[in-house]
């Protein structure tokens, strides 16, 4: 296992739910970090959809480098090579595309592709994928849907993502194939934007309370 996926593993052990954040401008970035931080969170996800990731990452890395902070919405090999060079330390994408997969030219250790059926799963196994994300989450089975796949596929372990609500944590993570789960609702676009970090705060120790 590398050294990247033993962080990963080990962090989340601490506090497998995971933010899945978008920033509409990096000067949210420090603030958030270490109102993450001060809540008790171990990983984020920065997603890639608006300009200002790339630097959030960068930003939130140095602001809190006990948080494990990645890269979310790769779609491309530029993707990976910006959010590396930004200094994600993980990196997910919703799928996985032949040029994607192309491009990450034995950065698999870093990827977590989304899936939403067995045969994905086992393709992206077979391509050397340690860890996986089930996405969307609420429309590819949900919390059933991993259990059933826990019987043939023991060996895969999943961050389940989209349309999960709070009243599905604790069900998620009760499940022996789920590491973490991830949601944009624990530090939403909204909220980072106003400066909430009060509220932020209570969410994601109410989560993690869960957990």
């Amino acid at each position: 296992m590398s050294v990247n996926l033993l962080k990963l593993d080990s962090a989340a052990r601490k506090a497998p739910v995971v933010p899945v954040i978008v920033v509409d401008s990096a000067r949210q970035a420090a603030p958030l970090a270490r109102t993450l931080v001060r809540a008790g969170v171990t990983i984020a996800e920065v997603t890639l959809r608006t300009p200002a990731g790339l630097e959030a990452i960068s930003v939130m890395r140095a602001e809190a480098p006990e948080l494990l902070v990645g890269a979310g919405t790769v779609l491309s090999g530029k993707d990976a090579d910006d959010a590396v060079a930004a200094g994600a330390e993980f990196l997910v994408s919703p799928g996985m595309s032949p040029g994607l997969r192309a491009a990450l030219r034995g950065r698999e250790h870093l990827m977590i592709p989304g899936i939403s059926t067995p045969s994905e799963a086992m393709t992206r196994q077979e391509e050397g994928f340690e860890r996986l994300k089930l996405f969307p989450a609420s429309i590819a089975g949900g919390a059933p849907a991993l259990k059933a796949l826990a019987g043939p596929l023991p060996h895969l372990r999943f961050m389940p993502t989209g349309g999960i609500s709070e009243a599905e944590v604790k069900t998620y993570l009760a499940l022996p194939n789920v590491f973490a789960i991830g949601g944009s609702w624990i530090a939403s676009q909204a909220d980072i934007a106003a400066g909430n970090w009060s509220r932020i705060e209570e969410i994601a120790r109410r989560l993690l309370a869960l957990a």
